[in-house]
């Protein structure tokens, strides 16, 4: 559920900084709650439809080649979640700055007012479908169950949402850079999980080798099925019994991901000097 909840949480905040950042700087333009929301509800439907083809093709590859299927998700989530740190580790203040003059310039007159819906609509899209696919991810790599799974989602949506109406309003004293902070390391350990995982699944179907099977066993100590077991599970891919590659892999995401967020968050003194181009 805790997984569920950060990955909501982050991904809620994120589409509701835009939102926010596009009603402070349209203010007092008439009509522009009618078009903001428009983008919000078409977001949501785009992202539902995305839910129901992963739905779809879950329910088309069951029972052939479930592992593969199970692995080609997983990794893809991995992916995803890696692109999603290293870009907003890189362009987020430019996303924040783009938003602010796309509003601006609707209120000079120089951008149509249908603009903010357009662009509250494919930020809504955009982290609504970034969700879909990471909790299926989750559910895949951990089996989280259902109930579990909205649960965490509906504390994450709130969570967001509330953060979003606090700092729109000023209300925020934390910085929102060292609430990214942290939710982006959070995210890489649960990319690394899933990672593990997925080389499990390709180990099961014959696809990779061991490298030594139940590396160490920890379960006496700490067993996956306990409450800490599963939380830690779920979280950061904690397994009681690891297979040799499932460490190369769950070392070699943390690195990858890792140090390219380190680097590529550097951006040039000349760059950051520079307005960002608008929406």
């Amino acid at each position: 559920m805790l997984a569920t909840a950060i990955i909501v949480f982050r991904e809620v905040l994120e589409a509701a900084l835009v939102v926010g950042i596009v009603l402070a700087a349209s203010r007092g333009v008439p009509g522009r709650g009618l078009w903001i929301s428009g983008g919000i509800v078409a977001g949501i439907l785009g992202a539902s439809v995305v839910a129901g083809c992963a739905e779809a093709i879950a329910a088309a590859v069951d029972g052939i080649g479930q592992e593969l299927f199970n692995a080609t998700i997983l990794f893809t989530a991995v992916v995803m979640l890696g692109w999603h740190n290293i870009w907003m580790n890189r362009h987020g203040r430019e996303l924040a700055s783009a938003a602010a003059s796309l509003g601006k310039a609707v209120v000079g007159g120089s951008r149509p007012l249908y603009a903010l819906g357009l662009v509250v609509g494919i930020a809504v899209l955009r982290e609504g479908s970034e969700v879909v696919l990471f909790l299926y991810g989750i559910a895949v790599a951990s089996g989280v169950g259902a109930l579990s799974m909205l649960a965490g989602g509906v504390l994450g949506l709130i969570g967001g949402v509330a953060i979003g109406w606090l700092i729109y309003f000023g209300l925020l004293a934390i910085p929102v850079k060292r609430l990214f902070t942290v939710t982006s390391w959070l995210i890489l350990l649960l990319a690394a999980g899933m990672a593990s995982q997925g080389a499990a699944f390709l180990m099961q179907a014959n696809l990779l080798p061991s490298f030594g099977n139940d590396l160490w066993d920890t379960s006496s100590i700490l067993g996956e099925r306990s409450v800490l077991g599963t939380l830690l599970h779920v979280l950061i891919g904690y397994s009681a019994q690891p297979a040799g590659i499932q460490v190369i892999f769950y070392l070699a995401t943390i690195l990858i991901i890792g140090s390219l967020m380190r680097l590529l968050a550097r951006e040039p003194a000349a760059r950051l000097g520079r307005p960002a181009a608008s929406l």
